[in-house]
């Protein structure tokens, strides 16, 4: 057998496997993911109200009702996690020990999708279970290749009636390999050439694990052309001139799909922050403030704030935009803040 017929076996082999492991992952397709779930609070007014004003949303049908987007928040656990009886299934623990066990071990979530069956109003009790609804074949992304794992969430109220389902898709993957990592073998110690400092500090950069890449769609891509030209974004309804963040296909105030898109000033405050702690990430330096700023124009983002430390940032704070350079491949807006 020639050295080209052995290579296409060991690529036949190598799809074979794939083959093999996607048929084993499919196998837990419409198993249970989550059973036995109930809300840990009733749905409530404060929490719409806190919502609402996270939000930037004025309709005045809430709190009477909840908005149809809280969906997903009744079912949080929070912090202490759900109660005994309506934990993670077996069935679930199993497809991601596998998707481990295949090297996948980074996981992101990438989308969600939400149907809407009947209005939740303050009172109502929520219970809700889950399947593992599909596994994709593997796909190659930039941040790696593995599987989309989508699970759907029923929700129902107390008494059983259907309020709406949730859809919830991962991507389990092994990370691609950086620039650095690709590059050939390094000279042995004694073989190295003296290098200059800057060399050697740019190198040990270049080893930091780096940060998750933002997810771009054609909803979105043009906010992030923007960011490439040092250009904050934002988009401006025209049929009400109502602005919007983050960038959306239609206007949350009237509905239409009518937009232009406008640069910000740059100016904004600081409208609330947390300070992360835990948990740690591989690509940060906690503790570290990351803030939901309202710009002048009247939009909210969160982003990083800079320029003081994490426990002197303050609600009200001033902030002016600047655009960090986080690696060779990223850049991003941020928000620099001065103390008073």
């Amino acid at each position: 057998m020639t050295r080209d017929e052995l290579h296409d076996l060991n690529g036949l082999n190598g799809l074979n496997e794939l083959d093999e492991l996607h048929g084993r992952l499919r196998a837990y397709e419409g198993r249970t993911a989550a059973s036995g779930g109930a809300g840990r609070d009733p749905v409530n007014k404060p929490m719409i109200r806190h919502w609402c004003e996270a939000m930037g949303d004025a309709n005045p049908a809430y709190p009477g009702t909840a908005p149809p987007t809280m969906l997903q928040a009744w079912t949080m656990g929070g912090l202490a996690g759900h109660p005994d009886g309506s934990a993670r299934s077996e069935a679930y623990d199993e497809l991601l020990a596998l998707l481990d066990d295949a090297g996948c071990t980074s996981v992101v979530a990438t989308d969600c999708e939400q149907e809407y069956v009947r209005s939740l109003r303050p009172g109502d009790e929520i219970t809700f279970d889950a399947v593992i609804e599909s596994v994709s074949p593997r796909k190659t992304t930039k941040l790696g290749t593995g599987y989309f794992v989508t699970t759907r969430m029923n929700i129902r109220t107390g008494q059983g009636e259907l309020a709406g389902t949730h859809r919830f898709r991962i991507l389990k993957y092994a990370p691609a390999r950086s620039k650095a990592e690709s590059k050939a073998e390094p000279k042995r110690e004694s073989e190295r050439e003296p290098e200059p400092r800057r060399q050697r500090e740019s190198e040990r950069a270049a080893d930091r694990p780096r940060r998750p890449r933002p997810v771009i769609n054609r909803d979105n891509a043009g906010f992030w052309e923007g960011v490439a030209r040092h250009r904050l974004l934002i988009q401006r309804c025209l049929d009400c001139a109502v602005p919007r963040f983050p960038w959306l296909p239609g206007c949350g105030a009237c509905g239409s799909q009518r937009w232009e898109a406008v640069e910000a000033s740059g100016a904004g405050t600081v409208f609330s922050y947390v300070v992360m702690h835990h948990p740690p990430f591989p690509a940060f330096d906690p503790p570290y403030a990351v803030g939901l700023v309202e710009l002048a124009e009247g939009v909210r983002m969160v982003s990083g704030i800079t320029g003081v430390p994490y426990d002197k940032v303050r609600i009200g704070m001033p902030v002016e935009l600047e655009f960090l350079r986080v690696d060779e491949e990223l850049e991003l807006p941020v928000f620099r803040g001065a103390e008073a």
